[in-house]
């Protein structure tokens, strides 16, 4: 009788990795310094083209002082907060042929690399897809306006800050290059999680580098 409940006795063991993972991933901000400059430079670019009329009566000087903060904003994204924050990158290479290729890396997720936290993910998103919004209703307040000097300026506002956009989707759905299949893949699998929240907790995705 001993002997049988020793046979259908069973060693459960109990796996706290789940555990772990989702009390990091509801953790604050991992990273302050990179979550404070991927939008520190996008929020100071547009302010300082709404405001720059206050303070400064030169066109050439709030020209360039946004177009620096443009261009410090898309190369601090591309290639710092996006791998700290959502653990994705994006780059292009020549080959030996002289042909481009479109390189988009997401990070693997192993016990010594823990996926982003929802604050780090929610904030890079939210930065990634508001701020060229704001530059599109510039573009037709200008242009609306007739002040077409700041054309060329919100013009290249809205392509630094969309092709971030376009590189980070294209890294999110594994290096899709259908826009169209990119954008309504993404606002679905959005729309999903931003639901389930509740009951499903989004993760990182393995190490997958795709060439175009």
């Amino acid at each position: 009788m001993k002997q049988a409940l020793v046979d259908d006795t069973e060693d459960v063991s109990l796996d706290f990795g789940n555990e772990e993972e989702l009390a990091f991933r509801k953790a604050k901000i991992r990273h302050p310094l990179a979550t404070f400059f991927h939008l520190f430079f996008r929020v100071s670019a547009t302010v300082t083209y709404v405001c720059c009329d206050w303070f400064s009566r030169s066109f050439v000087g709030c020209f360039v002082t946004v177009l620096l903060l443009l261009s410090f904003d898309f190369w601090s994204v591309k290639n710092v907060t996006g791998r700290l924050m959502v653990g994705l990158c994006w780059w292009n290479q020549i080959d030996e042929d002289g042909k481009s290729h479109w390189i988009f890396e997401a990070r693997k997720v192993t016990p010594n690399n823990m996926a982003a936290t929802e604050a780090e993910a929610r904030i890079f998103w939210l930065g990634l897809v508001i701020c060229p919004m704001i530059w599109i209703v510039f573009f037709f307040s200008t242009l609306f306006s007739l002040k077409l000097k700041w054309l060329a300026l919100v013009i290249a506002g809205i392509s630094l800050q969309a092709a971030n956009l376009y590189g980070y989707i294209l890294c999110k759905m594994g290096g899709e290059s259908d826009i169209s299949k990119v954008t309504a893949s993404f606002l679905s699998q959005t729309v999903f999680q931003t639901a389930c929240s509740d009951f499903q907790k989004p993760g990182l995705e393995g190490l997958e580098i795709h060439q175009h």
